[in-house]
């Protein structure tokens, strides 16, 4: 029997790279989306201001933040670095999470933060949000490749591009080895780098 070709999936050592969102007006149309859905608004700004994996933020319970103030932190370990590591609540995730605390569903403080639709206090699946944020990039007609690793990405990107963070203080985020991984990561090539050389001092 012949074997049908999978166009959905890649070829045998090809490799496709999940993009950041990388325009502020892109997240905003995100954020807006998602405006009368606060589980994923949640999801969304947390994902996007904390830089950790998806895996690791849908392992939080809601006992973990419901009293974290802004300017505080919750202590995770990481899964897959098994490195510790924290969740910060800056004020966008205490807007978020406030309009999730209080939509009119109960939830307790065992219940995980990110909890599935099925009923039966399961968190969402790292495939599910996958398919949401597909789902999200695609409402807004964003043309690339998004998926679980966007919203990681995305927290790194805008902290180098607008903030100017260094490199180094990124990849101790990520709990990378060295700079350079952080810049494959986040698809910051070593030209881009460069043009700092014309910068003039004196």
């Amino acid at each position: 029997m012949e074997k049908r070709q999978n166009f959905k999936h890649p070829k045998k050592g090809s490799k496709i790279e999940i993009e950041p969102i990388r325009k502020e007006k892109d997240i905003k149309s995100v954020l807006q989306l998602l405006s009368d859905k606060p589980r994923d608004l949640l999801l969304f700004a947390m994902g996007i201001n904390n830089g950790i994996r998806v895996g690791d933020l849908l392992q939080i319970r809601v006992r973990d933040v419901r009293y974290l103030k802004s300017g505080q932190v919750h202590q995770i370990i990481e899964s897959k670095a098994k490195k510790k590591n924290v969740v910060v609540i800056n004020k966008s995730v205490r807007k978020a999470l406030d309009k999730y605390l209080s939509d009119g569903d109960h939830k307790e403080d065992m219940d995980y933060l990110f909890q599935s639709r099925k009923g039966d206090n399961s968190p969402l699946s790292v495939q599910s949000v996958h398919g949401l944020i597909k789902k999200w990039t695609s409402a807004i007609n964003l043309k690339g490749n998004y998926g679980t690793h966007t919203l990681r990405k995305t927290w790194g990107y805008h902290q180098r591009v607008k903030f100017g963070v260094g490199f180094d203080v990124i990849a101790k985020r990520y709990n990378h080895s060295d700079p350079k991984t952080t810049m494959d990561y986040l698809g910051i090539k070593d030209k881009d780098v460069d043009t700092v050389l014309m910068n003039e001092i004196g």
